[in-house]
């Protein structure tokens, strides 16, 4: 919970400091600009309050890593996404979308701190404890937190500890672990398909003992 707190607060901090010019810049995210990736993000936050006051009573159903689906790639038809990109263009100006999100994922973090791990909750339909359902999210925040400074060389990256988690979950939900010669973010990237290996990357996966189906696209 934690490392939830963490990579959250440091992935708010990085939307504070963009400069407006930033938010019509590409983002790491398929067909998303910066600022679709930041209203995306206060969906996840209004997400995070509804599940933290959303208790049930039913046996967990999933865990931290068993929460995420394997996907089809995204192709820019799924009515969400599009839904997405209208809703950040109608905010107009960056401040806007600056000030909801520090709004909304404030509230989201403190929500956080003072839930009880062990309390079930749940969403998706399915039923999870709070301490896995906010530890699935430290994956979601560093991913995004990628997404929203691959194009913004001078960005604060995630924290160290937060991407080690991350390839961590991303390993169990592939069933098989990268190359150790893989930083955890290039772990991260060619995983989920956010870019291609390089030849030698590639040569690296071919060796792996148990070989890797990629890319993993989460949802």
């Amino acid at each position: 919970m934690d490392l939830f707190s963490y990579t959250w607060a440091a992935l708010r901090t990085a939307v504070a400091e963009l400069r407006d010019e930033d938010f019509a810049r590409p983002s790491g995210c398929a067909g998303w600009l910066v600022r679709d990736l930041v209203c995306h993000l206060v969906i996840d936050a209004q997400d995070v309050l509804i599940t933290l006051v959303t208790p049930a009573d039913s046996e967990p159903t999933r865990d931290a890593v068993t929460y995420w689906n394997l996907v089809g790639a995204p192709t820019g038809e799924d009515p969400l996404d599009a839904l997405t990109v209208r809703l950040a263009a109608a905010y107009e100006e960056p401040w806007l979308l600056r000030f909801h999100l520090d709004d909304v994922g404030s509230a989201a973090g403190r929500a956080a701190a003072l839930a009880d791990p062990a309390v079930r909750v749940g969403t998706r339909g399915e039923v999870l404890t709070t301490g896995d359902y906010l530890a699935a999210y430290v994956l979601e925040w560093t991913l995004h937190h990628l997404d929203l400074i691959a194009h913004l060389p001078d960005a604060a990256e995630p924290p160290a500890e937060g991407l080690a988690r991350s390839r961590e979950l991303l390993e169990k939900i592939a069933g098989a672990a990268f190359p150790p010669s893989f930083s955890d973010e290039d772990a991260l990237l060619i995983g989920t398909g956010r870019r291609a290996p390089t030849g030698a990357e590639q040569a690296e996966l071919g060796r792996s003992a148990t070989p890797l189906s990629l890319p993993l696209v989460l949802g």
